[in-house]
């Protein structure tokens, strides 16, 4: 008598292992559609908030919403600093930073909302802090020619930092056609905070220099292979 094994039916049927699908990568066409529906936004998001805070203020608060600009050495009014960009004094103020700040808002917001972020942090906190400390006792400082200043300085200096030739020909033409902005950083004009515009650009450089976020992938790869490579020798 011969024996077989009793078959289970629980036992499901060997099937090979099939590689799980992956989504294609995008095209190029696609992604440039993709960066550019990001910085269009980014431009979008900055000429509304200061254009609804310059119409708030004027409309319902009779414009004393400028005692939020930053009042250097006064402690009561340091954070001050994340208001003091939103706030101008008349409509040609608004307008002066409206154009030049929503053509950086756009390059930058090209790269994603993470970079955009990050350098609107560093911008912010260090143009803010700089104009707190030496902005002079008894003044008022609003505007937000300290944010344009500080996206210019980043775009001028990023693609020194993360070796992308694309980034360093943007930072060319940008630093020929907005050549003549470097005189704002000079004492001299009154009524014009050439410490904000100082201290806005330094924020900007630091943010080009510190800021891994808008590496190309060649240099996170290489990066991310030196890494390796250290953890392997210890």
């Amino acid at each position: 008598m011969s024996q077989y094994p009793m078959p289970n039916p629980y036992q499901q049927p060997y099937q090979p292992l099939q590689p799980s699908p992956t989504a294609p990568a995008p095209s190029l066409r696609e992604t440039a559609r993709r960066r550019f529906r990001s910085g269009l936004s980014f431009a979008a998001l900055y000429v509304i908030v200061i254009w609804a805070v310059h119409l708030i203020n004027g409309l319902l608060f009779g414009g004393v919403l400028i005692f939020f600009g930053i009042h250097p050495l006064d402690l009561s009014s340091i954070w001050h600093i994340f208001t003091s960009p939103l706030l101008h004094a008349d409509f040609g103020h608004l307008i002066s930073n409206t154009v030049p700040g929503a053509v950086f808002s756009f390059l930058i917001g090209m790269s994603g909302k993470r970079v955009w972020w990050e350098v609107l942090a560093f911008v912010v906190i260090v143009g803010g802090l700089g104009t707190w400390l030496l902005g002079g006792v008894g003044t008022n400082h609003i505007g937000a020619s300290g944010l344009v200043y500080g996206w210019l300085g980043y775009l001028l200096v990023r693609g020194i930092f993360n070796r992308s030739l694309p980034q360093i020909l943007v930072g060319v033409v940008l630093g020929v056609f907005y050549s003549g902005l470097v005189w704002g950083v000079l004492p001299g004009t009154p009524g014009v905070s050439w410490q904000a515009h100082l201290f806005g650009a330094l924020g900007g450089i630091l943010a080009g220099m510190l800021i891994t976020s808008d590496d190309p992938p060649a240099l996170k790869a290489r990066r991310e292979r030196k890494a390796l490579e250290r953890g392997r020798r210890s």
